[in-house]
């Protein structure tokens, strides 16, 4: 159950700082989300592309192996196993693949060879050697679309949640409420209640540790106690576990209570009344090399990514 600690999930590193902690959280956000859109109508060059760029800057920043090996272990061991399976999965299409040429080719050689060659021909000879079914041997069988789909979903899995752990791992709460309210100031010209949802974001990533461990605390009670499920049966089972999660509950109000009973006693009544000072905000010369950084990406991107 120590797993459930080791979520990418609102685990941040306070210890070593590295160069990623010190970026600015705005900068960060807008890596995260470049990193998150940019596959999007992309090759699966770039996608793969992005998975090496991720573990790149991982090892680069020097974060420490222990804190990184076991949350990107899991999610690469996910991608492998999604990368092995799909391929020699139905690729959903229910067709049967057969050669477009006929079998009896005399004909079309009578024309080309008194006919010269002309661009359409020279450029259907270039895709003679092309199969759709790359792999078909007993009951396995791997086409070009399955393979495709493999390589789009595992490469997707592992972008979406290690690119949303690192930036969890190297910035704080503080910094990530900060980053989200500065970038939707524009917003307050429409009358929506940012400094509301900044708050509302901020307790609930604080919130996120404290629903892990109350889990743990409960999943633990319960294997202590030595329960044979075997003798209480479907329905037995059904009822602890109701229980369980009737606990559990309860546990999550109260620790809401606590935290809202110590934001009173700070003397906070409201966003609009009670100053929020979460970060400051500040660009230094990191932060500009990181925006060069992310144009010459987006150019990357444009130029060799987009799927054709």
């Amino acid at each position: 159950m120590d797993l459930l600690r080791s979520l990418p999930i609102g685990l941040y590193l306070e210890q070593p700082q590295t160069w990623l902690h010190k970026l600015d959280p705005r900068v960060k956000l807008i890596w995260l989300m470049s990193f998150l859109t940019t596959y999007i109508l992309a090759n699966n060059l770039w996608r793969v592309l992005l998975v090496v760029l991720l573990i790149i800057a991982t090892l680069i920043a020097r974060i420490p192996r222990k804190v990184w090996q076991q949350q990107m272990g899991l999610v690469l061991t996910a991608s492998f196993f999604i990368l092995v399976i799909l391929p020699i999965t139905p690729d959903g299409l229910g067709i049967k693949y057969q050669p477009r040429l006929p079998i009896n080719q005399q004909v079309l050689t009578e024309q080309s060879a008194s006919t010269p060659s002309t661009p359409a021909a020279l450029s259907a000879n270039k895709h003679e050697g092309y199969k759709y079914v790359l792999f078909d041997k007993g009951s396995i069988k791997v086409t070009r679309r399955s393979l495709d789909l493999a390589i789009t979903a595992s490469t997707m899995l592992f972008t979406l949640i290690y690119s949303s752990n690192l930036y969890l791992l190297t910035t704080a709460t503080e910094e990530i409420t900060a980053a989200i309210e500065s970038l939707m100031q524009p917003l307050r010209r429409l009358k929506l209640p940012v400094t509301e949802i900044t708050l509302t974001l901020t307790l609930s990533l604080r919130f996120i540790p404290l629903v892990l461990e109350e889990i743990q605390n409960l999943i633990r009670s319960v294997m202590t106690r030595a329960i044979n499920w075997k003798k209480l049966g479907l329905k037995g089972a059904v009822k602890v576990w109701m229980l369980v999660a009737e606990r559990l509950l309860e546990n999550l109000l109260l620790r809401a209570e606590q935290m809202a009973s110590a934001m009173t006693v700070r003397g906070f009544t409201s966003p609009s009344e009670h100053r929020v000072q979460w970060h400051d905000l500040r660009l230094r010369r990191g932060d500009w090399l990181a925006i060069a950084i992310l144009i010459l990406f987006w150019g990357v991107r444009l130029a060799i990514g987009t799927e054709v």
